[in-house]
């Protein structure tokens, strides 16, 4: 057994074993904030430079010098017009101001992948994967009498071949990077948020019903001693319950429900960040920027001080 296959063995054993937190879990997912700072409309763009470079880039603009710092802007507005027409819309600034925010995703995607990339063509087909995670167990099945270990395996792998299939927009069963890192972190994507929803419900409708009820919700969140006493935060997540989760309160949550409290509609901070940057840098009015009109202004973006993202500039796209 290699150590890959090991360490899914014992993790696969372990979520069946903590499949009951003592301790409130965290279901809903909140898109991050671009930055601490106030949103002001001065000359020190702090706000700006963080939403667009990312927190830690934006601490070290004081190492390059303004040309420099130019210079390298304008290979990053080269990166961010995905289509190469030489504008950059609205669309195209919010996903780079999206990607930059979440970039802890793509650095783990980056360690991960050779683990999986077994024939290293720079691709995940599906059976790499499959054969990278649960090779052992579909070779070895005899070695898994447990009962609870082969239900762990036997529900995970169609849970995963189905969360696979959606994050595979083109549909040939092989993930590139931006696809396996969706399959990975499905709740970053928008396309993969049903499947977020569902597997939500799966993790906590015990009965299988389809619904997940009041004592579904709450045996998600805290494994409750026989005969002791709930503490106050779940009594007040029995009354969250009734009072905002069951919208249409006949006991219980559905698919709707259960998107509605996961998925908050929360305010579009890069969206509004995107419209600011293009508002502020948008000379002749067109609704779409130019390199010349964001270097024009260059300080709103990375102002006269040096970003570390200068490294990342010597990567491969893909690798981020």
């Amino acid at each position: 057994m290699d150590v890959l296959n090991v360490l899914c063995f014992f993790s696969l054993c372990w979520w069946s074993v903590l499949s009951k937190p003592t301790l409130r879990k965290e279901r809903v997912h909140h898109d991050p904030e671009l930055s601490k700072r106030l949103h002001e409309d001065n000359q020190s763009y702090q706000y700006d430079h963080e939403a667009f470079l990312g927190k830690e880039e934006a601490k070290t603009f004081d190492q390059l010098t303004p040309e420099e710092s130019k210079d390298r802007l304008g290979k990053i507005v080269d990166r961010i017009d995905g289509d190469s027409n030489g504008y950059i819309t609205t669309d195209e600034l919010k996903t780079w101001i999206k990607r930059v925010q979440k970039r802890y995703v793509y650095e783990n995607v980056a360690k991960v992948w050779s683990d999986y990339d077994l024939n290293k063509d720079n691709k995940i087909s599906w059976e790499e994967y499959k054969q990278a995670t649960y090779g052992y167990y579909l070779a070895n099945p005899e070695e898994f009498e447990d009962a609870t270990d082969q239900f762990s395996f036997k529900k995970m792998l169609p849970r995963d071949e189905r969360r696979f299939k959606t994050a595979d927009l083109d549909g040939d069963l092989a993930a590139e990077r931006e696809e396996f890192t969706a399959f990975l972190h499905p709740e970053e994507f928008d396309h993969m948020k049903e499947i977020v929803v569902l597997e939500t419900m799966e993790d906590i409708d015990k009965n299988g019903d389809g619904h997940v009820d009041e004592d579904e919700y709450i045996a998600d969140m805290f494994a409750h001693e026989e005969g002791g006493p709930e503490p106050d935060w779940v009594k007040t997540e029995r009354d969250q319950f009734s009072d905002f989760r069951d919208l249409n309160k006949d006991g219980k949550m559905d698919l709707e429900e259960i998107r509605h409290w996961i998925l908050p509609q929360d305010y579009d901070h890069a969206q509004a960040e995107a419209r600011h940057l293009l508002y502020e840098s948008d000379t002749d009015k067109d609704q779409m920027l130019t390199k010349e009109e964001i270097l024009e202004n260059w300080n709103m973006f990375v102002g006269s001080q040096a970003t570390n993202y200068g490294e990342d500039l010597t990567r491969n796209h893909d690798e981020l």
